[in-house]
């Protein structure tokens, strides 16, 4: 039921952008902006990267609309326990988060406000939330990154049966946690083979001896282009390209299918300035803010606003995935954590 799902949405998402003609930002609701300006501030928590797109993003929106933003910078994990004990505690602090996973508990938790934009109305239905808790801002597709100095041409893997190679075994690594490490690998093998097959693959994938490192995929990945590992597991491909433009030596695989997880956005519940936080969102949402994120090497959500690197996205680069969303995450995350500790710890 999962795998049909996700096909389904891989489905739709490629009919979407493939037919999408040049689209015009909306208009913002003027009462939105008179409302935050009123407010004159927010408080922005951010997993995304500061000086990449954080403070191009935060200038662009004060330079538009005179309101003040302070950004907190941390991972997803911290930031949404950050969220979950400010909410508990009545004392919340954020009026817009990001967060690349976490947003279910989040909103199970009554934590997070539900909230439309004119903007974000726009993206495709994959990346906006039906009952409105979340919206995209960016994609995330995750592939394997591999050190071009030290991995053969003739040894980059092709397809996913390639990584069960002999020649693979003690040269991966991946980070221990959520979409971005060995959980997200195995849920997206679990999605696209089913329980059977996709069980089979793992056991066979546990004997290639993964190394596992406590870090960010970022960090993952600089560790590949320093030369510790010759490929990391579950990278955003993004990531590598950006390196690899200023001369690393790195690369990325195009396996079928890929992760792609959406760049999340919400309003915590109770936000001190929840205009401000709106508007924010739909500045991040608009054209202007999404060609930040396409002028920073990111993919941007908008389908008339197209990445820098048009092979880095499926409908354009040539390769299948699948979008994994807080709606799939929170039915199976648990059981893909439980199947990465009992094969690969």
């Amino acid at each position: 039921m999962i795998n049909s799902t996700i096909r389904n949405l891989a489905i739709g998402l490629c009919v979407a952008l493939a037919c999408a003609t040049p689209a015009t930002a909306a208009d913002v609701d003027p009462q939105l902006i008179a409302r935050a300006k009123q407010e004159g501030q927010l408080v922005y928590y951010t997993d995304l990267i500061v000086d990449q797109i954080v403070r191009p993003l935060i200038s662009g929106f004060e330079a538009k609309y005179g309101i003040k933003v302070t950004f907190t910078r941390g991972d997803s994990q911290v930031n949404s326990i950050k969220l979950l004990n400010e909410y508990r505690a009545g004392r919340v602090i954020a009026d817009v988060f990001g967060l690349t996973s976490g947003m279910e508990v989040l909103i199970e938790s009554g934590a997070v406000a539900q909230f439309s934009t004119r903007n974000s109305d726009e993206l495709p239905p994959q990346y906006r939330d039906p009952d409105r808790y979340w919206v995209s801002s960016h994609l995330f597709v995750m592939q394997p990154g591999y050190n071009t100095g030290l991995v053969p041409a003739a040894r980059r893997p092709k397809a996913y049966d390639d990584l069960l190679l002999p020649y693979w075994k003690d040269k991966m690594v991946w980070k221990t946690n959520d979409m971005s490490g060995g959980p997200g690998f195995i849920g997206n093998v679990l999605t696209h083979m089913g329980e059977a097959r996709g069980m089979d693959y793992l056991r066979k994938l546990s004997g290639q001896k993964i190394k596992m490192v406590n870090a960010s995929a970022r960090a993952v990945l600089d560790q590949v282009i320093a030369g510790e590992y010759p490929m990391a597991l579950q990278i955003f491909n993004h990531h590598a390209a950006i390196s690899a433009d200023k001369g690393a030596p790195v690369d990325w695989v195009r396996l079928s299918p890929a992760t792609v997880n959406p760049g999340l956005v919400g309003l915590p519940k109770g936000a001190p300035h929840p205009n401000a936080g709106r508007l924010f969102i739909e500045f991040m949402t608009s054209k202007e803010g999404q060609q930040l994120f396409q002028k920073a090497g990111y993919l941007p959500a908008r389908p008339d606003v197209p990445p820098l690197k048009p092979e880095l996205i499926p409908e354009t680069g040539g390769f299948a995935a699948n979008v994994i969303t807080p709606a799939l995450t929170s039915k199976a995350m648990n059981s893909w954590d439980k199947v990465f500790a009992g094969l690969f710890r």
